[in-house]
C-alpha cells in the first residue's frame, strides 16, 4: 500500500480523502494557498504544503503539485473533484513523474473529457446517444441551421470541453441559435481553452440518472446503483437520491447493463460515473462519462456499504476488485443536500464571511461532509459549497423526512446558506412523492423560495440598537 499522498484540492474532498487515507493507514499532505491557511484539511493532515499564495494558481498549475508531491516523498496523487480532476494533461505529468495518477488512464480521460469523441465511442459501441452533430465551429451559419432543423428544435448547444454545467444553451428556435452559439463558444474558450461546440436534441424535462463505475486495472467492472440527480439548478446539482425513488428494477438492469458496457468500451478504471437523461418513455440516453470521484459519491457510499474513496486508492495500488455485480444490493435510499453559503433570495449569489455558529445535524443515518467550522472565515474564491448532508433510511419516504429532520437542526450563522430553501423542497409534495425531473426548481422556484429573515447576529445588533436609543430618551 502507498505510505504517503498528496491531495491535488481543497476543502470538503481534501477532508474526505484524509479520512480515507488515515483508514488505510496512510499519511497525506494537504496543498494550500494562503487563502486556504485556516481550512480544516490542513488540521487534519500529516504534512501541508503552501503551494501558491494565490487563491488559485497553485491548484490549477501541474509542475507546482507534482513538485510539491516530489519535495514531501509521495507517492501518488489523487485529484479529488474540480480543479485538475479531469485534466489529461495533469494526469500524464503525474505518470511522467512516476507516480501514481488515483483515477482513470490520461487517455480514457482525455477521449471521455471530449464530448464528441465520447458519443462517437459510444455510437461505435451501441450504447445508446441523444441524435447530435459533430462540431460546429468550421460552418457557416446557414449549415448550422440546417443540422438544427433536421434535428428538430429545441437543441442544446454544447462545448466539446464542457462540465460543470457550463458551456451549454438550450435554443428554442433559429432566431437565437446564432446568438447562443457564439455565447456558448465565448464560455466555452474562457472555461475550457477550447471553443469547439456542438449540438443535440434537447430532451425536455428528463430525469438525470447517473450509474457508479468501479473498475480494477484487470477488466472487472461493475456497478454500484444509480443515483437521481434531477433536482438542479442551471445544470448545478443541489440534490442527488440513490437508488432512484422511481425506476423499476427492471429498468434498472437494463441501464446498469449498458453503463458498464460503456466503461468497458472506454477501458475505463477507477471510479467513474455514467451519466444518462431518461425520458417520460423510459427511453435512456447515454450523456456523458465524469472520469473522477462525483461530489454526490456519499449516498451511493451509504446504500452499498462501500468506501468509494477507499477503493479508488486500493486499485490505483494494483488491488483486484473484490466483488461481483451480484455482490451489490442497496440498502434503503439516501439523500444528499448540498449546502452553499449563497443568498438564495438575491439570485443565489454567493456570500462568504465568518462562520459565527455551526451546529451541523446529528443522530442515526446523519453524516455530515464539511470542511467549516465556528470562526473559520469562507473565503470568496472558491466554489460555494460548504458542506453535503447526508441521512439515509429504509425508504424515500422516510429519508425524506429524516433530511427535513436534520436540515432542520443544521444551524450555520454568519453566512446565509440554502438550508431554508431545501428544507422548503423537503416540504414539497411532489418532491415527497418522488415526482420531479430536471426542469422542477425551474417551475417550482418562486415557491420554493424562503421568507426573507434576519440573522441571529443582525437581530440583536437591532435590539441593542433600540435599547441604547431608549436609554437615551430616559
Amino acid at each position: 500500500m502507498f505510505r504517503r499522498i498528496l491531495i491535488a484540492n481543497r476543502g470538503e474532498i481534501a477532508v474526505r480523502i484524509i479520512r480515507a487515507c488515515n483508514d488505510l493507514n496512510i499519511e497525506s499532505v494537504a496543498i494550500y494557498s494562503n487563502a486556504d491557511r485556516d481550512s480544516l484539511h490542513l488540521k487534519m493532515a500529516t504534512k501541508t504544503y503552501l503551494i501558491s499564495d494565490d487563491p488559485i494558481k497553485g491548484y490549477l498549475d501541474p509542475d507546482l503539485i507534482i513538485q510539491a508531491a516530489k519535495e514531501t516523498d509521495c507517492e501518488a496523487i489523487h485529484p479529488g473533484y474540480g480543479f485538475l480532476s479531469e485534466n489529461a494533461t495533469f494526469a500524464r505529468k503525474v505518470v511522467q513523474a512516476e507516480l501514481v495518477w488515483i483515477g482513470p488512464n490520461y487517455e480514457v480521460i482525455e477521449n471521455m473529457g471530449d464530448k464528441n469523441k465520447a458519443r462517437e465511442l459510444m455510437q461505435k459501441n451501441g450504447i445508446p446517444i441523444v441524435p447530435g452533430s459533430d462540431p460546429l465551429n468550421n460552418l457557416d451559419s446557414h449549415s448550422r441551421a440546417k443540422i438544427a432543423n433536421k434535428i428538430g428544435y429545441p437543441i442544446i448547444l454544447k462545448a466539446s470541453s464542457g462540465g460543470g454545467g457550463r458551456g451549454i444553451r438550450v435554443v428554442y428556435n433559429e432566431s437565437e441559435l446564432e446568438s447562443s452559439f457564439e455565447a456558448c463558444k465565448r464560455e466555452a474558450l474562457t472555461f475550457f481553452k477550447n471553443d469547439d461546440v456542438f449540438m443535440e436534441k434537447y430532451i425536455q424535462n428528463p430525469r438525470h440518472i447517473e450509474f457508479q463505475i468501479l473498475a480494477d486495472n484487470y477488466g472487472n467492472t461493475i456497478h454500484l446503483l444509480e443515483r437521481d440527480c434531477s433536482i438542479q439548478r442551471r445544470h448545478q446539482k443541489l440534490i442527488e437520491i440513490a437508488p432512484s425513488p422511481t425506476m423499476s428494477s427492471d429498468l434498472r438492469r437494463k441501464m446498469g447493463v449498458v453503463a458498464v458496457a460503456a466503461a468497458k468500451a472506454a477501458k475505463y478504471t477507477n471510479a467513474g460515473t455514467v451519466e444518462f437523461l431518461l425520458d417520460d418513455d423510459n427511453k435512456f440516453y447515454f450523456m456523458e462519462m465524469n472520469t473522477r470521484i462525483q461530489v454526490e459519491h456519499g449516498v451511493t457510499e451509504e446504500i452499498t456499504g462501500l468506501d468509494l474513496i477507499g477503493r479508488q486508492i486500493r486499485i490505483a495500488n494494483g488491488e483486484i476488485l473484490d466483488l461481483a455485480q451480484s455482490d451489490i444490493h442497496a440498502q434503503g435510499y439516501a439523500i444528499e443536500a448540498r449546502i452553499n453559503a449563497e443568498d438564495v433570495n438575491n439570485d443565489f449569489l454567493p456570500n462568504p464571511g465568518v462562520i459565527t455558529a455551526y451546529y451541523p445535524a446529528l443522530g442515526p443515518f446523519v453524516r455530515v461532509d464539511s470542511y467549516i467550522y465556528k470562526g473559520f472565515k469562507i473565503p470568496p474564491f472558491y466554489d460555494s459549497m460548504i458542506a453535503k448532508l447526508i441521512v439515509r433510511a429504509t425508504s424515500y419516504d422516510l429519508a425524506v423526512q429524516k433530511l427535513n429532520r436534520a436540515l432542520n437542526e443544521f444551524k450555520i450563522r454568519g453566512v446565509k446558506t440554502t438550508i431554508p430553501f431545501l428544507i422548503n423542497i423537503c416540504n414539497d409534495k411532489d418532491f415527497r412523492r418522488g415526482h420531479f425531473d430536471t426542469s422542477y426548481l425551474e417551475e417550482k422556484l418562486q415557491s420554493l423560495l424562503p421568507q426573507e429573515t434576519k440573522d441571529e447576529s443582525d437581530l440583536i445588533a437591532v435590539i441593542a440598537t433600540a435599547l441604547a436609543a431608549q436609554f437615551e430618551e430616559q
